[in-house]
């Protein structure tokens, strides 16, 4: 038995965008959002199900389900592998979009209802948190009472779960686990009794694929590690360009070669080609 990781663009949306098998966004709702009985999630809507054509061929970088409860409850659920540039503020921005677009100029206020988004994310961002799971709403600085409650951020980060199999107790400790390591796994945990958690494994095992689905599944693995070889090149010149430019300072102050290789990092061969470059401009 093989699964697939959960984290995979074709995987995230196949698993939880399921029309036919709500049961398990539900399970994993319930479990992020730690609801009591009598306030339990029933029945959902998902704005943007799994479509296979629509989303291998999706542009865009932000991968999410889009779901409203009975409640008309708005849930955004976005799986992020890898930090983007102001992700703090797109989010803030996306989700106060959604809250918005519920009504046309010139409708009550009334009728908006709440939006709650969850981000899983492959990276850490709450330097201050040690916590694998954080829940954000606006609230009154001295008294921590939240009158603004339309909009409330959840986040997981999932490099801060640190639980072996035999450590998760809780659902959510279970969903965490299956998110993070169902790739690593052989076999469905003999202690999954939740009905949505379960069939969110037997949705991840390979064989219950289509051909069609696994090549748009490895299409998107490739994807992504192409994206990431972008990102650590980028890095890697940006690093370079800044050590050639305090070699040149190193020059224009008459440090020796050995000393800038020292300073900068660079090999000596660089150092000297970066002088001789700069005695020939002089």
């Amino acid at each position: 038995m093989k699964f697939v990781d959960i984290k995979n663009d074709i995987a995230f949306r196949k698993i939880f965008g399921n029309e036919t098998k709500k049961e398990i966004l539900i399970s994993f709702l319930n479990a992020v959002l730690d609801l009591p009985e009598g306030k339990k999630i029933n029945e959902i809507e998902i704005k943007n199900p799994y479509q296979l054509p629509e989303i291998k061929d999706l542009k865009s970088s932000i991968l999410d389900v889009r779901v409203t409860d009975e409640r008309r409850i708005s849930y955004i659920i976005e799986m992020q592998v890898e930090e983007p540039d102001g992700f703090d503020k797109r989010v803030q921005y996306y989700t106060s979009k959604q809250y918005s677009s519920q009504i046309d100029k010139g409708d009550d206020y009334p009728k908006l209802n709440q939006v709650i988004f969850i981000g899983i994310l492959d990276f850490d961002f709450f330097d201050d948190d040690d916590d694998f799971i954080t829940r954000h709403r606006t609230v009154n600085v001295k008294t921590q009472k939240c009158t603004f409650n339309g909009i409330e951020y959840n986040f997981i980060e999932l490099l801060k779960f640190k639980k072996e199999l035999k450590d998760c107790i809780t659902l959510i400790d279970k969903w965490i686990y299956f998110i993070k390591n169902a790739p690593n796994l052989d076999v469905i945990p003999a202690d999954v009794n939740d009905e949505g958690l379960r069939q969110a494994y037997k949705d991840a095992e390979r064989h219950n694929w289509t051909k069609e689905e696994l090549e748009a599944y490895i299409y998107a693995e490739l994807r992504r590690q192409d994206e990431k070889g972008k990102m650590t090149k980028a890095e890697k010149k940006g690093r370079n360009d800044r050590e050639i430019e305090i070699a040149k300072k190193c020059f224009n102050k008459g440090l020796s070669i050995q000393d800038t290789v020292d300073l900068t990092g660079l090999s000596v061969e660089q150092v000297e080609n970066i002088y001789n470059d700069m005695k020939i401009s002089h």
